[in-house]
């Protein structure tokens, strides 16, 4: 029976396989034909040329640069809100904050950062600021989030003590709880600021700036050369920025 059941699946498998490929009328005989292949190798020998040319390297290096910023500074704001809306998550404030807290940063991280992006860019505009903004909406979702769990698990009793001493919530929280939770949100912070590296490098896609918006260009005028060169500046940034996040996980955090 139960191989009969296998056997079954597999072949419902390889009925929706193929009922797929009938659907979308993709050809496969002709994907793979010489006149094709010649195309694709063609289209790969271009993309192989990147262009080192000044000027072109000179654009690059302000798209890198402008990559960058938006993905530090959309970090930053990112880690500064969702600390601000952790604190009522973590229910710090009443059942009715922690339940409005929460809720926001559900809907904040529940939207993708490309879907943010084209928001922003009818908001703000085409440019740097939509792609910062995108970044650090989405981002305060997931940070407050995490922020929110560490909150819930950090010891009160150092902030407590503060307290029975006559010091305010506002030092409690400054010199009892900040202190034993400072790492861990450190860590927190340096691993989105991986993935919003990555991100900024895809924004532009939507006119949000930096090098994604490069990409884009010189995709939509198949200009393989210049493509490509920009893509190697991609993998050279994400190289550079997670070496620096891992070293300074290794410096500065100690979980």
């Amino acid at each position: 029976m139960r191989r009969l059941v296998n056997l079954s699946l597999i072949l419902a498998i390889g009925a929706a396989v193929f009922a797929s490929f009938a659907y979308l009328g993709i050809d496969l005989p002709a994907l793979v034909s010489g006149n094709s292949l010649t195309h694709m190798l063609g289209y790969v020998q271009r993309f192989l040329s990147p262009d080192l040319s000044p000027a072109h390297l000179q654009a690059i290096s302000r798209g890198a640069l402008e990559t960058l910023a938006m993905s530090a500074l959309g970090t930053l704001l990112a880690a500064v809100l969702g600390l601000l809306l952790a604190l009522p998550a973590a229910g710090r404030f009443g059942w009715p904050l922690q339940s409005a807290a929460r809720l926001l940063l559900n809907a904040l991280r529940a939207i993708p950062e490309l879907v943010w992006a084209a928001l922003m860019v009818l908001a703000a505009g085409l440019g740097p600021n939509a792609g910062t903004l995108a970044l650090a909406l989405h981002t305060a979702g997931v940070l407050g989030r995490l922020f929110a769990e560490a909150l819930e698990n950090t010891p009160t009793a150092p902030a407590e003590a503060i307290r029975l001493q006559g010091g305010s919530q506002v030092a409690a929280f400054c010199y009892g709880t900040l202190p034993n939770l400072w790492p861990q949100l450190l860590a927190y912070c340096l691993y989105r600021w991986e993935n919003n590296i990555r991100m900024a490098s895809v924004l532009g896609f939507v006119g949000a700036g930096g090098l994604g918006q490069m990409l884009y260009v010189n995709l939509s005028l198949f200009q393989e050369a210049q493509a490509s060169t920009v893509i190697l500046t991609m993998l050279l940034l994400v190289l550079a920025v997670d070496a620096l996040s891992g070293w300074s996980r290794q410096r500065w955090v100690r979980l």
